[in-house]
């Protein structure tokens, strides 16, 4: 492995997240419903409130996340438990200001917004990269989670004004979502930036995410298929161990080189 002068005066790591695969985006949209229905059974359906819920969940993705960060490599089962806990937490910091400070949709989605440019601002003036094919540092991850945590709390503000704006229900909600994805990766294969397709995707499949696993859950006189937030949730938490115990076992999405 060669290094740079800045990764030498740190320590240098096998690339910490995967490679971009098909693998990659069903998981992210896996963790996103997940996210949601899961936040909504243990906070609504238990009854835990949402202090005690985003204090549990905030606890363990710490733990999970120094598993993480004393990781040499990429480990596909400690990775996606951290975007798992990270997902359910993104969505309850963003609840916690709608619900119990009454911070209006569209002013979070602009602070969220500023964010998480002031972040990618900092990230790059200090790495002078934003490429997910470079998270070689402990720097360089602390960024990358940083910014994951914003773009989820950023991805439920915006999905949720975007809701509050149509009026949409359960299912045709879903469409939005999808059909900017769509735009942006086809945006991409016309020849945008990578690495701006890739974060432009990245918050717009928090929504996407959130609006199935609402459909999914909602009750079938509301428009949804009435799984609730149970079963939901653990089906969606089945679909990511299941694929996440192949990609161990295959390791078809390890990154093989480092790029810059």
């Amino acid at each position: 492995m060669t290094t740079t002068a800045a990764a030498t005066r740190t320590r240098v790591m096998l690339n910490k997240v995967p490679e971009v695969t098909i693998y990659f985006w069903v998981i992210k949209i896996l963790c996103t419903t997940v996210g949601e229905s899961f936040a909504d059974y243990i906070n609504s359906t238990l009854g835990f409130g949402i202090w005690n819920t985003t204090a549990v969940f905030s606890v363990a993705l710490v733990a999970v996340l120094v598993a993480q960060f004393q990781a040499n490599e990429y480990v596909p089962g400690i990775y996606w438990t951290a975007v798992v806990l990270i997902s359910v937490v993104g969505t309850l910091v963003t609840d916690i200001l709608t619900d119990e400070q009454g911070v209006q949709l569209w002013i979070s989605t602009v602070v969220f917004s500023v964010l998480l440019a002031a972040v990618f601002a900092i990230w790059y003036a200090r790495e002078h990269t934003l490429s997910i094919h470079s998270i070689v540092t402990t720097p360089r991850e602390a960024f990358y989670w940083l910014t994951v945590l914003v773009t989820f709390a950023l991805g439920t503000a915006a999905g949720d004004w975007t809701l509050e704006l149509t009026g949409w229900g359960p299912g045709k909600s879903v469409l939005l979502p999808a059909g900017l994805i769509a735009l942006v990766a086809l945006a991409w294969k016309l020849g945008a930036g990578p690495v701006l397709s890739f974060w432009l995707a990245y918050i717009l499949t928090r929504p996407l995410g959130a609006n199935i696993g609402d459909y999914l859950s909602s009750p079938s006189g509301d428009g949804g298929l009435g799984l609730g937030t149970l079963w939901t949730s653990l089906l969606f938490l089945g679909a990511i161990l299941l694929t996440v115990c192949y990609l161990t076992a295959t390791k078809k999405d390890r990154t093989v080189e480092i790029r810059d």
